[in-house]
């Protein structure tokens, strides 16, 4: 076993040092002779604050433009996006478990600082954008069930800091029970929602199935990629690979491959979850202002606005803006964790989390204070899927490392990803970066 260990640390530049949201880790046990129910409840929990970021406030603006626009066409993306995640996040715990590293320890490890200091500015910008669009989310949530002008519930958001110390005082296992309680709420309001709306169930079949106009059309493949973008969210890299690390599943090479495989449950089962929640956001829009010539409809308020009258109920408004205010609340949560995360990950600097949540709010809220400020509600529908393009291009500085570390032997030992695993991430990969590069051309050609 002793070899074993030293070959896989020879494998990196450092060692390997604290790990990241120390007051958790390990905390929650596994009894090596459980039975297979009682070892998937215990991993279950961090599947699902992973699935939180693929339904996040950016995401609702880019299903709900995606749908009022081009109908189901994009049901297809949505699916696609979600096979990604669900190996992607695979990888994640499979380096988790195997190096006992998060993704950010792992390049913080594994390359001179010349390449980890860029990686880390492109991290912390991806939370920040991803914070941009739940800050706004929120407050577009409080507007549309309190009236609260939205300029202070921008800065109403940042008080849900106190929210999250509390949780994280009572224990990790409260903090996933919020999140999965406020994600069956999301799931009932949008139960009802598309039971009002009626969708044609023949074409939602038929927009799961791929079409070449994704490609063609510039329009389709900008709310395309913010849908990929929105869905396979980079700082859930970082996130997924530390919280799995709560779980003390032992060290030798049998019970990391048990613990592996029960993670890899609980991940895949939460992000089918998500998958149906963003389906039913852009099925909604669909059924809603698609078919009623609505195909401007990217603003969560506008949206709001026209379900009571598309829908018939004036209940319906209230179910979106209630799954709203959940969606915001619950992706506050797990973005202040992903930040401790890299932040502790890459520079190794352990701040309070309410300093490390105070920060990364303060620089989504200005931008967010002056768009509403000047513009309004009219334009936060476009700095919602702006902020998720954003997490689109950044995303290969998350997904390439994360192949890399997972197909290396010297750095995974016996835990190393097979290679079917690994040529499959990397077309993933590829995928992404091409079309980053086709958005990017055609932003440039205008």
């Amino acid at each position: 076993m002793l070899n074993k260990v030293e070959t896989v640390e020879t494998g990196w530049r450092k060692a390997r040092g604290e790990p990241s949201l120390l007051d958790v880790f390990r905390t929650i046990s596994v009894a090596p002779g459980a039975t297979p129910w009682r070892k998937f409840l215990a991993f279950f929990g961090p599947g699902y604050l992973v699935a939180v970021g693929y339904m996040d406030p950016g995401n609702w603006a880019t299903s709900l433009a995606g749908g009022a626009q081009f109908g189901y066409t994009l049901l297809f993306v949505a699916l696609l996006s979600n096979i990604m995640a669900i190996i992607l996040q695979a990888l994640c715990a499979r380096l988790a478990i195997g190096s006992g590293r998060d993704l950010a320890q792992a390049c913080r490890d594994a390359y001179p600082r010349a390449v980890s200091w860029p990686l880390w500015l492109l991290a912390e910008l991806a939370i920040c954008a991803t914070d941009l669009a739940e800050v706004i989310g929120t407050a577009i949530a409080l507007n549309l069930l309190f009236g609260m002008p939205l300029e202070i519930g921008v800065v109403v958001t940042a008080l849900d800091v106190f929210v999250i110390l509390w949780l994280q005082n009572k224990g990790f296992r409260w903090i996933e029970a919020f999140i999965i309680t406020l994600l069956g709420v999301i799931a009932i309001c949008f139960g009802v929602q598309i039971a009002l709306a009626d969708p044609d169930w023949g074409q939602v079949v038929r927009g799961f199935a791929p079409t070449t106009q994704i490609v063609t059309n510039p329009q389709m493949l900008y709310l395309a990629l913010g849908i990929i973008g929105a869905t396979v969210m980079p700082h859930n890299l970082y996130l997924h690979s530390g919280i799995v690390q709560t779980r003390a599943f032992g060290e030798s090479l049998p019970e990391k491959r048990d613990a592996l495989k029960w993670a890899t449950v609980d991940s895949t089962v939460a992000l089918m979850f998500a998958l149906l929640v963003n389906a039913s956001i852009l099925i909604l829009a669909a059924a809603t202002f698609h078919k009623t010539g609505q195909t401007d409809v990217a603003e969560l308020g506008r949206a709001h606005e026209l379900l009571a009258p598309l829908l018939g109920l004036s209940i319906a408004p209230t179910l979106f803006a209630i799954a709203l205010l959940c969606c915001g609340l619950n992706s506050t949560v797990t973005a202040t964790m992903a930040g401790q995360i890299v932040m502790e990950g890459f520079l190794d600097i352990k701040l309070p989390a309410w300093v490390r949540r105070l920060v990364t709010r303060l620089v989504a809220i200005i931008p967010a204070i002056i768009v509403t400020w000047i513009y309004g509600a009219s334009e936060t529908g476009k700095l919602l899927i702006l902020s998720q393009v954003i997490l689109g291009l950044q995303l290969p500085f998350a997904i390439v490392p994360l192949v890399m570390f997972t197909a290396s032997r010297s750095k995974m030992g016996e835990m190393v990803a097979p290679k079917w695993l690994t040529v499959t991430a990397a077309l993933i990969a590829a995928i992404i970066i091409a079309l980053n590069m086709k958005l990017l051309f055609d932003l440039a050609t205008g």
